[in-house]
C-alpha cells in the first residue's frame, strides 16, 4: 500500500450537475453522489472519482491565454479521435481551435472551461 493514495479529483463550476452529467456521459461512469453543490462520478467497478464541487465565483481558464491560468486538465486515452471527439461534441465539449501542433492528442474544453485532452493510445 502506498503511503499516500489520491482519493479524488475535484473541479471547481458554477453548474456541478451539468459538468457531474457531462463527465459521466463522456467516460461512461457512474454517479454515485449527486448534491446541490457536490457531484461525484465513479469508474465502473470502482476506482478514483471525478468530483465537481460548486464554485459561486467561477471563472473558467482562458488557455491558451495566459489572462486565467488553467491550473490542472484531464488527459483521457482514445482508439481513434474522430469517434471520440464526436462523442465529447455531442456533449457539450469544445475544441479548442488552433491547438492542432500536437500529434499526439487533441485538446478540448468542458461545458465550465476546464481544458482536457484526448489523447490517442499508444
Amino acid at each position: 500500500m502506498a503511503l499516500i493514495e489520491l482519493q479524488l479529483f475535484a473541479l471547481d463550476s458554477p453548474e456541478p450537475e451539468r459538468l457531474g452529467r457531462f463527465y459521466a456521459d463522456l467516460l461512461g461512469w457512474e454517479v454515485t453522489r449527486a448534491d446541490d453543490d457536490w457531484w461525484e462520478v465513479t469508474p465502473p467497478g470502482g476506482g478514483v472519482p471525478l468530483a465537481i464541487q460548486w464554485a459561486r465565483e467561477f471563472t473558467p481558464p482562458t488557455w491558451p491565454d495566459p489572462a486565467v491560468p488553467m491550473q490542472a486538465h484531464l488527459d483521457f486515452t482514445v482508439d481513434s479521435y474522430d469517434e471520440a471527439e464526436a462523442h465529447a461534441l455531442s456533449l457539450g465539449a469544445r475544441k479548442v481551435e488552433g491547438d492542432e501542433e500536437h500529434p499526439g492528442f487533441r485538446v478540448y474544453l468542458d461545458p465550465s472551461g476546464h481544458p482536457f485532452c484526448l489523447c490517442l493510445r499508444g
